[in-house]
């Protein structure tokens, strides 16, 4: 399960980075990824965290967010990076060939290179 959820206020997470949104993905194991994104538009996330459990991540979080709360989002494809929120995975990751750095984003049915350009 993944779920999105804008911030009522940003928050200063250090001296240069300030938080929008957050995203958390329950594993099928249970535990739960909670991602910040330091831009109101981003793809990639800046940092995470781990909750054992969706309840304690709920505890710290929900008061936190926006009226819109939380809006759930497909997991992502095969491969693919748990906390992007378009298909991006590495390339050569689906036959086992990874070629770290490197990133396919599909488009149209197709994977496509994936120049990612941070702000």
């Amino acid at each position: 399960m993944r779920r999105y959820a804008y911030l009522k206020e940003p928050f200063k997470c250090n001296k240069k980075d300030t938080v929008y949104k957050i995203m958390l993905y329950q594993t099928k194991k249970g535990g739960v990824f909670l991602f910040q994104y330091c831009e109101p538009d981003a793809v990639f996330s800046s940092y995470d965290a781990y909750y054992d459990d969706l309840d304690e991540l709920y505890e710290d979080w929900n008061d936190e967010i926006d009226a819109r709360g939380w809006i759930d989002i497909d997991d992502p494809l095969p491969d693919c990076q748990h906390d992007t929120f378009i298909p991006i995975r590495v390339k050569g990751r689906d036959t086992g060939n990874p070629e770290w750095g490197k990133l396919k984003t599909l488009v149209n049915g197709e994977w496509i290179d994936y120049e990612y350009k941070p702000k």
